[in-house]
């Protein structure tokens, strides 16, 4: 097999490859086979149809196509691995030569957007200025009242109901004669705002037994946008009743004896929660730097084919605006991963089984799922390799990190080391972690990798 390629854009290329016949005729050995398996001929035992006799009944381009199709990611993966280029999505395929004669070689060419080559600058001496850490009584008091609330009761009343109160209703929503939705026994608080437009002017004054109606424009669905006629039935009203602040509060909300220490234990939380997004803003400056220092060009397509996507998802695709700015993130997104990649290879990154559970446990709770659950979902769909490549792009972006001076603006130096996200309200034991790490533990020695198309990228190309 004979190979070259062609630059195209510093992110994509094409190859043109030449497949001998010799090399294609196994091929076309199977494929002869595979028909002949196949189809029943009078005065032809099935499977032993001669060659001849299928280019009569079916036509060689039948033939060839078959072998074509099956020899084709063989022969397009050896051709990217000896000109070592790193793919990203699918190939484009044109076959511009099928070999119709048992002499002729089959020729084609694919076009594939690559990972860009650039050089990696030297960041060690990157400098950024951050605000002062800033707290306040206000913040602590919102932590305590946040604390209050989770263990607060809800009491029924007689009185109208107001912002803040928590409602039990039954919902039905027409236009014209034609029922929209129809839910009962739907909890509300007034006041949020999570449901139709109306519904909180609608419930303020009311008690329970109540039957109100409004005109709202829906919410979601086919009619999304369309003004219904809607009916709330108030089943129940209740009042959030609020715990006392005393050392018995204390006690019930938290290991502290004291009101006092709660109280301190709150103030430290929110100073580490002000610490915290200090350094997330000190992180996205020095990556801001980062990607400054260096030229990093992407595959215009690729951009476009997720701005296309993204803008679908929320049906604003002529949302000239939007796709500006999601064409913009969009784009320094990509960068980002490249330089991050980029990072990764050349430092030699390893991520080790602890590091990814780590991760999985933290991702988890994010998603609100179980750490255990989690970590059997994306191992069912092969996302462990994408968690491993996180991974190993944040301990890249970690060292940068370690090497850079933070300052804020009144002069003073900020150590990134101290700072550490706040604790969760609910944490693994050691159980937990045991059966974390058994669901990990035969993939977390992965190494870090990029996307790279594989040979089944090339049979959706195929002939």
């Amino acid at each position: 097999m004979k190979s070259a390629v062609e630059n195209l854009t510093p992110t994509r290329v094409k190859l043109t490859v030449e497949v001998p016949a010799a090399d294609l005729k196994p091929r076309l050995d199977v494929a002869y086979k595979t028909i002949g398996a196949q189809v029943q001929i009078p005065g032809f035992r099935k499977g032993k149809v001669p060659n001849r006799i299928i280019d009569q009944r079916f036509g060689r381009g039948a033939v060839v196509q078959e072998a074509v199709n099956d020899a084709l990611p063989e022969f397009y993966t050896q051709a990217i691995a000896e000109h070592e280029i790193r793919p990203l999505g699918q190939p484009e395929i044109n076959l511009t030569q099928l070999p119709m004669a048992d002499d002729q070689d089959l020729t084609f060419e694919a076009e594939i957007d690559i990972m860009p080559a650039f050089e990696l600058p030297d960041y060690s001496s990157i400098e950024v200025e951050v605000e002062p850490l800033a707290l306040s009584d206000e913040d602590v008091e919102t932590r305590m009242e946040a604390l209050r609330a989770r263990f607060g009761t809800l009491k029924p009343i007689t009185r109208k109901a107001k912002t803040g109160d928590h409602a039990t209703i039954d919902l039905s929503a027409k236009i014209g004669d034609e029922q929209i939705d129809n839910v009962t026994g739907v909890a509300y608080e007034i006041g949020s705002g999570t449901m139709l437009k109306g519904l909180d002017k609608a419930l303020r004054g009311t008690k329970a037994g109540d039957v109100v109606e409004f005109t709202s424009p829906l919410a979601g669905g086919d009619r999304e946008g369309e003004d219904a006629d809607v009916t709330v039935t108030v089943q129940t009203v209740k009042e959030r009743e609020l715990p006392e602040l005393d050392d018995e509060f204390a006690q019930l909300a938290s290991p502290h004896d004291t009101l006092a220490e709660l109280q301190e234990d709150l103030r430290k939380q929110a100073e580490q929660a002000a610490k915290f997004e200090q350094g997330i803003k000190a992180r996205d400056l020095v990556l801001d730097q980062m990607l400054a220092l260096v030229e990093i060009p992407v595959p215009e397509n690729l951009v476009e084919a997720e701005v296309h996507r993204h803008l679908e998802g929320e049906s604003r695709l002529e949302d000239d605006t939007h796709r500006a700015e999601v064409t913009e993130s969009t784009t320094k997104a990509m960068k980002t991963q490249f330089l991050l990649d980029a990072l990764v290879e050349r430092d030699e990154v390893q991520v080790d089984q602890g590091e990814l559970i780590e991760y999985i446990m933290m991702t988890a709770q994010q998603y609100g799922m179980n750490p255990q659950e989690f970590a059997q979902s994306i191992d069912q769909q092969n996302q462990v390799p994408a968690m491993v490549a996180e991974v190993g792009r944040r301990k890249a972006l970690a060292s940068v990190l370690e090497a850079a001076t933070v300052k804020d603006t009144d002069g003073n130096v900020i150590d990134l080391d101290e700072i550490d996200p706040e604790g969760e309200d609910e944490e693994l034991g050691e159980d937990g972690v045991d059966e974390l790490d058994a669901e990990v533990e035969n993939e977390a020695d992965a190494e870090v990798e990029t996307v790279e198309a594989s040979a089944d990228d090339a049979e959706d190309a195929k002939a």
